[in-house]
């Protein structure tokens, strides 16, 4: 079933929020929640849900239980899985993640280093930068996925590890360029992309048939369809760049540069780089 098949085309589609007995109340929460983001949805309430369930209702959907929100599709469920990096933030630090060199995440130096994630995404980027004590503003303009990571945010705040962590963490449901545009020069200190791709990149040098994406990026595709809500980032670096005097880009390890601008530094790792724009 193609993308276009399976995802809500209009305003007036209505979103399925599919819930048990026992978590009626958090589905309530989050229709009201979409709502306020314009979004229609209907409950509808199961006996339970597995990966049966999933199976036989492959539309893109909704879903609610003890973990907070989940997108469906498929026979797939995907949410912003913050718990699961737990691991990967404990053993970060800013001396061996490329991220934190390329940000100038210095905790020492500047504790109160301020971050604008224009793009972003399941949050993982950011969750790591503010673990790494950065204060990051995540942008994101379509609802289905902001409300994903409010969901994760709220979940992060429940557990023992992530609850300071998500202090440092504000989610704002905001297109990007419009919260560049409207916000005054420096009152951020890094703005930070890392543009959504297509399952295949074809700046990639090698042609051979890439390995299916991940589960999430799966989801993704079909929430943020290529020829629709996804954003490749372009009209995003110049936004930036006007506003902050340092722009950190993500990228393939050998994709093309963001709008064709060749960076004024890179930092590379063994599958992606991070690029470096400094305002004059």
């Amino acid at each position: 079933m193609s993308a276009s098949e399976l995802l809500p085309k209009s305003d007036d589609q209505i979103w399925k929020i599919y819930h048990t007995t026992e978590h009626v109340e958090h589905a309530q929460y989050w229709q009201a929640r979409i709502a306020d983001l314009t979004v229609q949805s209907q409950l509808i309430e199961v006996e339970k849900i597995n990966n049966k369930f999933l199976k036989f209702n492959p539309d893109l959907a909704l879903m609610v239980d003890e973990d907070g929100l989940w997108l469906t599709a498929n026979g797939m469920k995907m949410q912003p899985a913050w718990q699961d990096e737990v691991p990967r933030l404990k053993r970060a630090n800013p001396k061996n993640e490329l991220i934190a060199r390329a940000c100038q995440i210095k905790p020492q130096l500047n504790p109160t280093i301020k971050i604008i994630d224009a793009t972003a995404g399941l949050g993982h980027d950011s969750l790591l930068m503010a673990s790494l004590g950065a204060e990051v503003i995540l942008l994101e303009r379509h609802p289905i996925l902001f409300a994903l990571l409010e969901s994760a945010k709220k979940q992060a705040e429940t557990h023992d590890y992530l609850v300071n962590i998500s202090q440092r963490i504000t989610v704002i449901h905001q297109d990007s360029a419009q919260y560049l545009t409207e916000i005054a020069q420096d009152q951020a200190d890094v703005i930070y992309l890392d543009p959504m791709f297509p399952a295949r990149d074809h700046n990639q040098k090698s042609e051979k048939k890439q390995a299916q994406v991940k589960k999430q990026m799966q989801l993704l595709h079909l929430l943020l369809p290529e020829d629709g809500e996804m954003d490749l980032g372009d009209a995003l670096l110049n936004l930036a760049k006007a506003k902050v005097k340092r722009v950190i880009v993500k990228r393939p390890k050998h994709a093309a540069f963001l709008d064709g601008q060749t960076p004024d530094h890179q930092w590379q790792g063994d599958a992606i780089r991070f690029d470096a724009y400094f305002q004059n």
